[in-house]
């Protein structure tokens, strides 16, 4: 595997480099398969996730077995905030939903990194609040917008994360994600496709026209991302030298 590079992820390349020196040991690159359960509703987390080429959501699983989709999580994040929000552990389920590798870092180095306050502290915090925002924007996308929608920002949003144009997964899997018939699902792939937004073949969707895509979603897709964009903007490359160029520190929380 290749060697621990920030640039991958967003929140780590937002770290002070004499933090990231600090940090660097401490992460190792793992592989993420499709399918990989990283934790268990109540289960304690002893490390924490930093995505880079795949994508993890995170689920609420009923009793029954049915489950949905209450945010996605790929190179702009990590998945873990619970063990540093005081209950240290969640309700819900974190499964790789596009496989890919990323970093993970042990809980207890975490949790004494932002005990310290100041910047990873304050960086972590805005990251979560993005979260909740995606989270909240997808209970009303839910109960207010039509699956075609709903699909379309599932897909803009799961883009947003990744390294590519082109997400492997199955209309089963996606169902499942969004809560939904499987058939819904098809129909939605076939309009888009239809309408030269996406190719689908063999469980693998590519984007093929972003503009198109964006057309048929909602307004929610863009309350995300205008959030996230504030709270943690993303790394940039400087074309004159081919470095990421990081973006103006945001603002610290008030005290």
């Amino acid at each position: 595997m290749a060697g621990i590079d920030k640039r991958l992820n967003h929140l780590l390349a937002l770290l002070e480099d004499d933090v990231f020196r600090r940090w660097k040991p401490h992460l190792e690159v793992v592989e993420l398969p499709l399918g990989k359960v990283i934790y268990e509703p109540g289960a304690e987390l002893e490390h924490v996730y930093f995505p880079t080429t795949a994508i993890v959501s995170m689920l609420y699983v009923m009793k029954n077995g049915a489950s949905a989709e209450i945010a996605v999580i790929g190179k702009d994040g990590m998945v873990g905030v619970s063990l540093f929000m005081g209950g240290g552990s969640t309700v819900s389920r974190a499964v790789v939903q596009s496989a890919g590798t990323g970093y993970r870092l042990p809980s207890k180095f975490l949790i004494a990194e932002f005990e310290q306050g100041g910047p990873v502290l304050h960086l972590m915090l805005r990251y979560t609040q993005a979260l909740l925002t995606q989270m909240a924007q997808t209970a009303v996308c839910n109960r207010h917008h039509n699956l075609h929608q709903q699909f379309c920002r599932w897909l803009l949003l799961s883009l947003d994360r990744l390294p590519s144009n082109e997400l492997a997964m199955t209309q089963e899997l996606i169902s499942n994600m969004l809560g939904v018939r499987r058939g819904g699902v098809t129909a939605a792939a076939r309009k888009l496709q239809a309408d030269g937004a996406i190719e689908y073949r063999r469980g693998k969707i590519t984007v093929v026209n972003r503009e198109r895509l964006e057309s048929g979603t909602c307004e929610c897709y863009e309350v995300v991302k205008t959030e996230c964009e504030r709270l943690i903007p993303g790394t940039v490359l400087d074309q004159a030298g081919g470095q990421p160029a990081l973006p103006a520190r945001a603002p610290r929380a008030a005290r």
